[in-house]
């Protein structure tokens, strides 16, 4: 659920952070509930429409969001057509693909799965950063916390077992969604970061381009379907409006009250909310692995954000 605002990690830490009215305990709390309801909410919008369907459905609504935020604030979208060639490969990484790829890994993977393998997005991270990001060293910890949270995956997975009865298509399309992330998370951060646009302008473009995108390809690999059911039509708009616009609108509002290392603790929540929405609502099938390796997952991406205190000054 990457954006722009938390890849850019703009310097909170050096401006004045915003009071709000409402409380960044709450705000995170309602954060955490809508992404971690949106894999239930892609699970029903695809039970009606294709999966690219519901992916441009989901950006037209966030967009939406974004356009009427950005017309309050009387922002504008970015000039420049090197910023908003890097906005095109985000919004591909950031968005269109991964977004595309959770919703066809739910028509054969259950939504409590597909939350779950989204949790792997930090792991991922942590791999990718040791080779592209020359800031961050690996430490005995971080590579620990790496290798326990691949253990966490095969045993969410059922790896003892061969994999039986799991959809492995299905699987991999998740896990590859939860790779974008941060192989689009990386490329912003060496592209975009300190850029003189606002963090909402910059995401409201990414999201229009990843819009684009979508409106391009679902013509050309869907029909126009020939019923629009309500409840499903529903989900999507939820997806869109909340999950993607409302939420994206939270994160950085977060990023910027408390910065991104606190803000970025809702990964570890989407996935017991996913769960329990799945079980509770769908009535998903859970094994005693699921929540386990789930646990082990979520401690092993716990591990790799623990980065090493600076040493301390040598002035007296």
């Amino acid at each position: 659920m990457t954006t722009v605002a938390s890849a850019t990690r703009t310097s909170s830490a050096t401006r004045p952070r915003p009071r709000r009215a409402l409380d960044w305990r709450v705000r995170f709390a309602v954060l955490s509930l809508i992404w971690g309801f949106s894999f239930l909410l892609i699970k029903v919008g695809t039970e009606s429409y294709a999966p690219f369907q519901v992916t441009l459905g989901r950006l037209v609504f966030g967009t939406a969001v974004l356009a009427a935020a950005m017309a309050l604030k009387r922002e504008r979208l970015p000039r420049g057509a090197r910023t908003r060639a890097h906005l095109t490969v985000a919004a591909f990484l950031l968005n269109a693909l991964p977004f595309s790829l959770f919703a066809y890994a739910e028509l054969t993977i259950p939504s409590t799965l597909a939350g779950i393998c989204n949790a792997t997005s930090p792991l991922w991270g942590m791999a990718l950063s040791l080779v592209a990001l020359s800031e961050d060293r690996p430490t005995r910890l971080r590579v620990a916390g790496l290798g326990l949270g691949f253990l966490g995956v095969l045993t969410v997975l059922g790896a003892w077992q061969g994999f039986a009865g799991l959809d492995a298509g299905g699987t991999a399309m998740a896990l590859l969604a939860s790779l974008s992330y941060p192989i689009g998370w990386i490329y912003v951060r060496r592209t975009l970061a300190g850029s003189s646009h606002s963090n909402l302008s910059l995401t409201g473009a990414q999201l229009l381009l990843a819009t684009l995108q979508l409106a391009v390809v679902t013509p050309l690999f869907t029909s126009l379907p020939t019923a629009f059911p309500v409840l499903p039509l529903l989900a999507v708009a939820a997806l869109g409006a909340l999950g993607t616009g409302f939420a994206v609108l939270l994160q950085y509002g977060l990023v910027a009250e408390v910065g991104p290392t606190t803000a970025q603790m809702v990964t570890y929540f989407i996935p017991v909310i996913a769960t329990a929405a799945g079980v509770a609502l769908l009535g998903e099938s859970l094994t005693w692995s699921t929540p386990v390796g789930a646990v082990i997952v979520l401690a092993g991406a716990a591990l790799t954000q623990i980065r090493p205190r600076a040493r301390a000054s040598a002035h007296t």
